[in-house]
């Protein structure tokens, strides 16, 4: 293979940020995009003179020229795309979850497994400048000991694409879980996790969830610590907040509870504000400026990417040049098929749990699905 990956984009929503990273890649050429309203399509193909242009999912696939398919489609979407990428010979990024049910995640991991291609979740969080900047703490020993972890994900999802309506909390829990698993370094075992409130009889028909909260005990893989993670998407009132905190014998990382109230690092009882720097240092010069820059940021087009989490923090160049250099290299992806399925399978687990008032669910070990 050679060192240019010709990448083509499923979903041109939030998909659409990722176009001017990957024409800028050195490793890169973006060949084609993919999405359904044939007006919309030619509007931003045009806008960026992208060659391939597909209304049809499969009819992209059949096209030999494609080595790799990044997919940001709708979250129902997510699995059976997967698998059929993979399976026409793609290498695959799917933006998070990376699929609704744990029979789907093993049947991706499968399809990995059977292909030989690379298949990444392009999960935010574990990019942001946030986390990149927790991850420099505990590897640099500021942290000391991790002692316990906490994530947590309030959205106000009201008014979203009808799919979302109803939601379980915990199915779009990898925001929450990924950071926990990535800083620990290992995967969850089990997991504990109650419902608590109720949303509206309307939203509670779409899923047969009932919970407006639901909030998690999870039990790590060969690890002496805890951690837990608490979400909701509807009828709660709280400004949206993805965060994390890290608890360490030496210090502690608390993500800002509050848009603009600063992140803090607690040294000993003494807590002090922390400036979160840029990391587009370790990235291309190419692709560099897009930690702080993408195609939303114009006030009259602003993605909700943007106006409800800050550009994701940075994080979309960062997962674009891991997924290429995945490839390139030869090597599993950061967040491979196993892991992905892991993190994903926490919050359908958790959610199974919480239906259950409560009880033990342990999860699968991906690492062993069978050919």
């Amino acid at each position: 293979m050679t060192n240019t990956i010709r990448v083509a984009l499923a979903g041109l929503g939030f998909g659409a940020e990722f176009i001017p990273i990957y024409q800028a890649h050195p490793d890169a050429e973006l060949v084609a995009v993919c999405q359904r309203s044939e007006g919309a399509l030619t509007t931003t193909a045009d806008r960026f003179d992208i060659p391939g242009r597909y209304t049809s999912f499969d009819a992209m696939l059949a096209n030999p020229d494609i080595d790799a398919v990044h997919i940001n489609t709708p979250i129902p979407d997510h699995a059976a795309q997967s698998i059929a990428a993979l399976r026409a010979g793609k290498h695959v990024a799917c933006t998070v979850p990376m699929a609704t049910t744990v029979e789907e995640c093993r049947a991706i991991v499968r399809a990995a497994q059977e292909s030989g291609r690379n298949y990444m979740m392009m999960e935010t969080v574990v990019y942001s400048r946030e986390f990149l900047y927790a991850k420099q703490l505990v590897e640099e020993g500021t942290i000391g000991r991790i002692q316990f972890m906490r994530g947590a994900h309030h959205q106000e999802m009201a008014g979203w694409p009808g799919y979302w309506e109803g939601l379980p909390p915990m199915h779009y829990a990898t925001h929450a879980v990924s950071p926990i698993l990535a800083l620990t370094g290992t995967l969850v075992d089990s997991v504990v996790c109650q419902g608590s409130g109720r949303i509206s009889p309307e939203l509670t028909a779409k899923y047969g969830s009932p919970f407006a909260v639901e909030s998690a005990l999870l039990t790590l893989r060969d690890s002496p610590v805890a951690a837990e993670v608490a979400r909701s998407l509807f009828e709660t009132a709280r400004e949206y907040v993805e965060s994390f905190t890290v608890f360490g014998e030496k210090a502690t990382f608390e993500w800002e509870q509050t848009q603009g109230s600063g992140h803090v690092l607690h040294v000993g009882e003494d807590p002090r504000p922390v400036e979160i720097p840029d990391f587009a240092h370790l990235l291309p010069a190419e692709i560099a400026p897009f930690t702080t820059h993408g195609v939303y940021d114009a006030e009259t087009n602003q993605h909700l990417s943007f106006t409800q989490g800050a550009g994701h923090g940075g994080s979309h160049p960062h997962l674009a040049h891991e997924f290429l250099r995945s490839i390139v290299e030869e090597r599993p992806s950061a967040i491979d098929a196993p892991t992905a399925a892991n993190w994903t399978s926490v919050g359908i687990c958790a959610h199974e749990s919480a239906m259950a008032d409560g009880a033990r669910v342990q999860l699968p070990d991906f690492a062993k699905v069978p050919a």
